[in-house]
């Protein structure tokens, strides 16, 4: 990989933007914003609480910070909650280095802890999130406590056919229906009006990404893991087979803690009740893993 994603003109970046600035709105205000310099460019990082030990968070491709506004407050209120728009896609960040592979994903999310000086990280993260959480903990696992998946693709089971069948058609046509249709068949409900699925629409629209794809890690390399694990798979989950996916990585990482919440979708907190379960799951797993002896 030698290019660097950006985006795709002056009046795309202006109408991106625009829709940030809106899903951005429904989030608490931030006890700070940094714009963290690293050897691959600029990461946007925004800090909520100042208590505890620090979580992270990883949003789903392109969704930024702002996919996490439901679950802030009630994170924020025991821990100091670190929200990042992930280098290399859409949102704040501004890539200015290539990533030559996987690996160099890792180095970039690393250099951000250590700029803000943080160690023992429960680092939490969501759809495509997961996937960068897992190799985290396989690249560059020093500065992390523990990882927590929600509903993370492509770590132990491939998307489902249906994601390319109803995807590529909204990517090569760029409709309006058809985007509607795979928010609809992904979420389980339309919510593509919504403004965090708007920016992630306007992400898509507007930004070019050139990072390196996104692989199922081996079995070897999901064996390497030592650090604790929290997975929480959808049981209606529309993007893979949810119950493969978990009884893999159960089979692969004995140590983790697995769990299917059977009334759930692909976007695990998005019902009230799954909601409430997950800040809770959350929640007690980063206390938990503070405790543990190393």
């Amino acid at each position: 990989m030698t290019k660097i994603g950006g985006f795709r003109n002056p009046a795309a970046e202006k109408r991106y933007f625009a829709a940030y600035d809106r899903a951005m709105a429904e989030c608490p205000e931030p006890a700070h914003v940094f714009d963290v310099e690293t050897r691959h460019g600029s990461t946007r990082v925004y800090r909520y609480g100042d208590g505890g030990s620090p979580i992270a968070l990883l949003p789903g491709l392109s969704a930024t910070s702002a996919c996490y506004a439901a679950l802030l407050p009630a994170l924020a209120e025991r821990h100091a909650v670190y929200a990042i728009d992930t280098l290399g896609e859409a949102g704040r960040s501004v890539q200015r280095a290539p990533f030559k592979d996987i690996r160099d994903r890792a180095s970039a999310l690393d250099d951000v802890f250590e700029c803000l000086e943080l160690s023992s990280v429960h680092l939490v993260g969501g759809s495509t999130g997961g996937w960068h959480a897992v190799n985290q903990a396989i690249h560059a696992p020093g500065r992390l406590a523990s990882i927590a998946l929600l509903d993370a693709t492509t770590v132990s089971a491939p998307f489902a056919r249906k994601v390319f069948y109803y995807g590529l058609p909204a990517a090569l046509l760029d409709s309006d229906r058809l985007w509607r249709r795979f928010v609809t068949w992904s979420a389980g409900e339309d919510i593509l009006d919504q403004p965090a699925a708007q920016l992630v629409l306007a992400g898509i629209r507007c930004y070019r990404a050139r990072v390196p794809f996104q692989v199922l890690p081996s079995a070897e390399a999901l064996r390497s893991i030592e650090i604790p694990a929290l997975a929480l798979f959808g049981g209606r989950s529309a993007v893979h087979d949810s119950a493969a996916a978990a009884a893999r990585l159960e089979s692969l990482l004995p140590h983790a803690d697995v769990e299917i919440l059977p009334d759930a979708g692909h976007y695990l907190h998005l019902r009230p009740e799954d909601r409430d379960l997950i800040i809770k799951r959350v929640l007690d797993w980063a206390g938990q893993a503070a405790r543990a002896p190393e």
